[in-house]
């Protein structure tokens, strides 16, 4: 089995999110059911069907999370140092076009959230800072066309 990894916020994230839907998700889920049979005619029942397309999804994301979990290397980041970028990094680059600076924590896949600045470590822009250093220029194609940054900071915290 192929290591997948994690921070250990992202671990923990992960692993509430799985307390929370088989102890708390999946016993509201078997209340809606029973109380939707109650209803009587089960073929159209649309709360019926309704709940236990719920109970679906959630069972499905409980696979997905127990296997994520298992698959986990965590890593200490508080743990990290160094001058060059790797995983757990927080990297402050600056856009050399418009001198926008912006401040990206290089994650594991499954903590990913590019709108809180926790970027993938296999997104483009990861796979091209790592092993880099304060001041080197990276070049990331994307959607809107290729650009350039520069490395201003690293930091692991």
């Amino acid at each position: 089995m192929e290591k997948v990894p994690m921070t250990v916020a992202g671990h923990a994230a992960l692993q509430e999110e799985l307390r929370r839907r088989t102890s708390e998700d999946r016993r509201a889920i078997i209340e809606a059911i029973s109380e939707a049979r109650a209803h009587g005619d089960l073929s159209e029942n649309a709360e019926y069907h309704a709940a236990k397309e719920q109970q679906s999804h959630n069972e499905g994301r409980i696979m997905e999370l127990e296997t994520m979990l298992a698959k986990a290397d965590v890593i200490d980041v508080s743990k990290l140092s160094g001058t060059t970028v790797k995983f757990g990094a927080t990297v402050t680059l600056v856009d050399e076009d418009t001198d926008e600076e912006k401040t990206y924590q290089i994650v594991g896949d499954a903590e990913a959230d590019a709108t809180n600045g926790k970027i993938s470590v296999s997104s483009p822009i990861a796979r091209a800072l790592i092993g880099k250093e304060v001041g080197e220029s990276i070049e990331v194609s994307a959607p809107g066309g290729s650009r350039a940054y520069e490395v201003l900071k690293i930091v692991f915290k």
